[in-house]
């Protein structure tokens, strides 16, 4: 499904409006988990309720990936994206975890955005 939109950048916060009646033709919820395409550039992501309206969640690296920046118009291409999300947990991280079996089972337990938080944060150390 492919729909042009206007990047919209508000202090930190960067992203895509979704129309209402895209959000209904993905059949997926509210809340559906996408496959982002913008030109050459793809992202994992979901569409979420922000200031009264459906967004698409920009990051710079998404911005930079995709050479787009806020107020830009761009033909956005978008999938359900019903695949397993997986977090690749860093080797210093996963023996860190295999070392600690109640660390490990309570990460394990998280959902994937807080367990990529938490990798971003290690990598980021």
């Amino acid at each position: 499904m492919k729909y042009t939109a206007i990047v919209e950048q508000s202090g930190n916060n960067t992203g895509i409006p979704v129309p209402d009646e895209i959000v209904a033709a993905l059949g997926a919820g509210k809340r559906p988990k996408v496959v982002v395409t913008l030109g050459h550039h793809s992202y994992r992501s979901s569409v979420s309720p922000y200031q009264g309206k459906n967004m698409l969640p920009l990051s710079a690296a998404n911005r930079t990936a995709a050479g787009v920046a806020g107020g830009d118009e761009v033909v956005v291409g978008l999938v359900v994206d019903d695949a397993r999300r997986e977090v690749e947990v860093p080797t210093d991280l996963a023996a860190a975890l295999a070392a600690a079996p109640e660390a490990k089972s309570a990460f394990e337990a998280l959902s994937y955005s807080n367990q990529r938080a938490h990798v971003l944060a290690v990598e980021g150390a």
